[in-house]
C-alpha cells in the first residue's frame, strides 16, 4: 500500500493458532503490565498502539511511519515479556504489515480470528482495550481512524450475515432454547439442582440474559452453602418437589447416578402448574433426569447431547457465514486502500494551494495599483510560468519513453483542471 507520508499500519502478537497456550499465558499482560508495556513502547518511538490481551492472543496493534523496525522492536518486547528464550518462541509470534496488518485487525474485529467464530465478546475485549490506550495517550489520529473502521467492519458483517445469530457453546445453546421456550428470561423463575461446574456456566448465561429469581436446591449438604455464596435462594432437598412446582426452568447437574427428577415427579408439578411449559435441562453426568419426562405435555427436556446438537448447528452455520463475512472484510480493506490513497494526495494539495496563495500575495505587493482585470491575468501568467516552462523542456527532448511521459502528464493536467481528455488527438 503506498501511502505517502501517512502511517502504515502493523501488528505483532501470538494468537491460539501460532502459539501454545503456556506462552499465552507467560505473555498475558494485566492492567497494570499493559501501563507499563505501553509506556515502553512510547520511549522506543512507537506513540500509537492498542494491546490485545485476552486468552486467545497477546497483540499489538499500531500506526507508525516506517513498521519495519517498530515491528521487531514490539516482537522483542513480547519475547521478553515471555521470560522464554528467543529461540523458543520467536516462531510463535506472527507480524504483519499495511494491508496485511488492515485485513488482520478487521478479522479480529468482526470475530473471524477466534477460536470461536462470531462471538461478540472479542469486539468488547478490543473496545476495552482501545478506551486503555486512550487513556494512556497512545491513540492518535491514524490509529484511531483504522479503528473506527474496525469498528465499521464488525459492525456490517453482524448486520449482513448471520455470523452472530446461532449458539455454538452447550451453555450458549440452552440460553437460546430457554429463550425459545419462555420468552422473557427476567420472568422465569429458575431452579438449579446440583454443584456441577457446567451447570454453573449454562445459569451464568441465563443471569446474563436477564434472569435474577434463582433457587438452588440438591442432596448435597454444601448446597446451601453454594446457594448463599452465590446470591440465590436455597430450598432443602426434602422440599424439592415445592419448588419444581414453580419453575420455568429447571438445570439438573447433580450428577449423583440417579433420577432425582423421576416422571411421577414431574407429571404431578404439571398438574400443579396447570400444564404451563416447563424446561428441564439435564446437565448432570450421568443424567439427573428421568428420559421419560421428555414425553409428557408441557416438558421440554434436553440433555447434553441435544445441546450439543444445537451448538454443533450453530458452527455449522456459522463457518458458512464466515466466508461472506470475509468477503466483507476484503471489500473494506480495499476500501481502506482507496481511502487512504486519497488521504496521500492532500499533503500535495495543501502545498499547491499555499503556493497559488503566496504567488496571488507577491503579486499584488509588487503591483499594488494593478486592476482585477490586469492582476488577474498577470496572477495567470505566474502560475502557469513553471508548468509551462517544464512541459516544454520535456517536449524539446521527446523521444521513446518521454513520449509517452509528456502525454501521461498532458492527460493528468486536463483530468485535473476538467479540460476534457484528447482521444486520438483530439479533445
Amino acid at each position: 500500500m503506498a501511502v505517502g507520508t501517512l502511517g502504515r499500519p502493523f501488528v505483532v502478537g501470538a494468537n491460539h493458532r501460532s502459539s501454545a497456550v503456556s506462552l499465552r499465558e507467560r505473555m498475558f499482560l494485566n492492567e497494570e503490565k499493559t501501563s507499563q508495556f505501553l509506556t515502553e513502547l512510547a520511549e522506543k518511538g512507537i506513540p500509537q498502539a492498542i494491546v490485545l490481551s485476552t486468552c486467545d492472543r497477546v497483540e499489538v496493534q499500531s500506526v507508525v511511519s516506517d513498521p519495519g523496525p517498530c515491528a521487531k522492536t514490539v516482537k522483542e518486547l513480547l519475547i521478553d515479556a515471555s521470560g522464554e528464550p528467543a529461540h523458543l518462541v520467536a516462531g510463535q509470534i506472527y507480524t504483519h504489515c499495511d494491508d496485511a496488518a488492515v485485513r488482520h485487525i478487521f478479522a479480529v474485529a468482526a470475530s473471524l480470528d477466534s477460536q470461536t467464530v462470531g462471538e461478540a465478546q472479542v469486539l468488547g475485549q478490543i473496545k476495552e482495550g482501545h478506551r486503555f490506550a486512550q487513556s494512556c495517550g497512545m491513540v492518535g489520529i491514524e490509529l484511531e481512524t483504522l479503528v473506527q473502521a474496525a469498528y465499521t467492519v464488525a459492525k456490517r458483517i453482524r448486520t449482513e450475515t448471520k455470523i452472530g445469530l446461532h449458539s455454538v457453546s452447550i451453555a450458549s445453546a440452552a440460553r437460546r432454547i430457554a429463550r425459545d421456550v419462555q420468552g422473557d428470561l427476567t420472568k422465569s423463575r429458575l431452579l438449579i439442582v446440583g454443584l456441577a461446574e457446567l451447570g454453573d456456566i449454562i445459569v451464568e448465561q441465563f443471569r446474563t440474559a436477564g434472569a435474577s429469581n434463582i433457587t438452588m436446591s440438591g442432596p448435597s449438604r454444601r448446597t446451601e452453602t453454594a446457594a448463599r455464596r452465590a446470591g440465590y435462594g436455597f430450598i432443602p432437598f426434602d422440599r424439592f418437589d415445592a419448588a419444581l412446582d414453580r419453575a420455568e426452568i429447571v438445570v439438573a447437574a447433580a450428577g449423583t447416578g440417579r433420577h432425582l427428577i423421576t416422571s411421577t415427579a414431574m407429571e404431578q408439578a404439571l398438574v400443579t402448574r396447570r400444564r404451563r411449559p416447563v424446561l428441564l435441562i439435564d446437565a448432570g453426568v450421568p443424567g439427573d433426569i428421568d428420559p421419560d419426562v421428555g414425553d409428557l405435555e408441557g416438558a421440554f427436556l434436553f440433555s447434553l447431547e441435544d445441546l450439543e446438537r444445537v451448538a454443533l448447528q450453530g458452527r455449522t452455520i456459522r463457518n458458512v457465514s464466515a466466508d461472506s463475512a470475509w468477503e466483507i472484510v476484503d471489500q473494506e480493506v480495499a476500501k481502506w486502500q482507496r481511502n487512504q490513497a486519497g488521504r496521500s494526495a492532500v499533503p500535495a494539495i495543501v502545498v499547491l494551494r499555499e503556493h497559488f496563495e503566496m504567488t496571488r500575495i507577491a503579486l499584488l505587493a509588487e503591483e499594488p495599483n494593478v486592476d482585477a482585470a490586469e492582476a488577474t491575468r498577470l496572477l495567470i501568467n505566474r502560475l502557469l510560468h513553471q508548468p509551462s516552462r517544464v512541459m516544454r523542456e520535456i517536449a524539446e527532448t521527446e523521444s521513446g519513453n518521454q513520449a509517452n511521459y509528456i502525454a501521461t502528464v498532458e492527460q493528468l493536467v486536463r483530468r485535473l483542471f476538467n479540460l476534457g481528455v484528447k482521444k486520438d488527438g483530439n479533445k
